[in-house]
């Protein structure tokens, strides 16, 4: 008995060893399909992520709003993951899981979220940047995110770069001193802008019952947040008897400064602008108006959306950034461009969106976009925006230039001699090109186009 007993211990131990030829992971292995008790989600013919599934047209997926989990096949080709995966991160980016068949080469990054970024937490408030050293790519332009709550403040301070800023939600009072002694005061809210040349002391409180939340953008990727110059580090680092000589009082009086820099910190509640303007025979305003509402401008509709462009034509102080604001509705295409002048810093503050710059030598790389990402278009680079979900996109387009510039690739083409675009790109159909030619015959650029779904 003792016998048989080791032999079926024996046994049992033998078979723990070996691999069950009909487990989840085997069956992976062996390039077998997985039974349908194993699969987190239904799978049918029309699932984009499967070996069988076909689609010559590259069509876009939007796999955070159908809730589904990209693979790596295309049309036949690919595999399935066995490894470690992320399948949040992976949803988020449809289009490097399963690129479109015309990517090529080897683009650097373009994307970045400020959900990957470090945030620096305050009193009353928050900040996250996104530049050369989050995004290599960043090259031309630096972006923040900031947040303050009602009177919190974020201090008198200045920077080497310009700042313009965009007011993403709440009501914000910003300060400014001119190149010529003049004081600038005023209240924003949602769709605002501000911009403050190099140089320019500044402060900004949140206002209202929420504060305020904005994008701030600098005129150089290399900028740091860490690096501007704030009134309370400078005082600190200053000997009170050059403090005390500076502004004709005894040095006692400021011996409870602040240590060291406050930053963002909570102040007192403000009251209106006519309250708390500065008043004396030497003070005066400035003539310079250093904000400008971007969405009060009359938008230009288009066939899929609305653009708003604000560049030094309509807001003269703004030399150094231009900026379009575009809503981009369900399926539609911010048409394929480029811009000539600048790099864009594309900005999205909601939908989702896919994008594909072209490089030229045969490069191409598609990227995807949610709220709160930023993306890079170098200069001259071919790209088109399309809105792959259910909701408008909306998003910036920022340039370190002082005018907006684009052009469209539509217009081109209807403007150039018509015998030369067909025997470019026609010259082996005939029907096709016919159809090509009345399509752009007499062109209307239409920078947000609905265009024609593939059949």
């Amino acid at each position: 008995m003792r016998f048989t007993g080791s032999l079926l211990a024996l046994g049992i131990a033998l078979v723990s060893a070996v691999p069950l030829q009909d487990s989840p992971r085997q069956r992976l292995l062996d390039g077998k399909p997985l039974p349908s008790k194993y699969r987190t989600r239904s799978v049918s013919v029309t699932d984009p992520y499967t070996p069988s599934y076909r689609d010559p047209y590259d069509t876009a997926v939007d796999s955070v709003g159908e809730g589904l989990d990209p693979l790596p096949f295309r049309n036949g080709k690919g595999a399935s993951v066995l490894g470690p995966w992320n399948k949040d991160r992976s949803r988020q980016n449809p289009d490097l899981v399963r690129p479109p068949s015309t990517d090529h080469g080897n683009l650097p990054s373009l994307r970045w979220s400020f959900a990957d970024s470090h945030i620096r937490i305050e009193e009353g408030g928050w900040t996250r940047q996104t530049t050369v050293r989050e995004l290599p790519t960043s090259v031309e332009l630096a972006g923040v995110n900031m947040r303050l709550e009602k009177g919190v403040i974020r201090e008198l301070h200045w920077h080497k770069e310009a700042e313009w800023a965009y007011v993403l939600e709440g009501k914000v009072r910003v300060t400014a001193l001119d190149y010529e002694g003049g004081n600038f005061i005023d209240d924003l809210e949602k769709g605002d802008l501000w911009y403050f040349p190099s140089g320019i002391p500044h402060s900004l409180q949140g206002l209202g019952d929420n504060g305020t939340e904005f994008l701030l953008i600098f005129d150089d990727g290399s900028f740091s947040e860490e690096s501007t110059f704030l009134v309370t580090d400078w005082l600190a680092h200053t000997p009170k008897s050059v403090i005390s000589k500076n502004f004709h009082l005894a040095p006692e009086v400021f011996a409870h400064l602040p240590e060291k820099e406050k930053y963002i910190f909570q102040g007192s509640q403000p009251g209106s602008i006519d309250q708390e303007r500065p008043e004396g025979s030497n003070v005066k305003k400035s003539k310079y108006q250093f904000t400008h509402k971007m969405l009060a401008q009359d938008p230009k509709i288009t066939s899929g959306g609305q653009v708003r462009i604000t560049d030094s034509k309509n807001f003269p102080v703004s030399k150094t950034v231009a900026a379009a604001h575009v809503i981009i509705e369900p399926g539609a295409l911010r048409e394929m461009h480029w811009h000539p002048n600048a790099d864009e810093w594309s900005f999205f503050i909601s939908g989702r969106a896919r994008v594909t710059v072209f490089a030229a030598e045969g490069n191409a790389r598609t990227f995807n976009y949610l709220p709160g990402d930023v993306g890079i278009v170098p200069r001259n680079m071919g790209h088109f925006v399309e809105n792959i979900g259910d909701e408008p996109l909306i998003m910036l387009e920022i340039f370190r230039a002082d005018e907006f510039r684009d052009i469209s690739l539509f217009q081109w083409l209807g403007e150039t001699p018509q015998r030369q675009v067909a025997d470019t790109l026609f010259s082996d159909d005939e029907e096709a090109r016919q159809k090509f030619l009345d399509a752009i015959k007499n062109p209307k650029k239409d920078e947000v186009t609905k265009g024609t779904e593939a059949q």
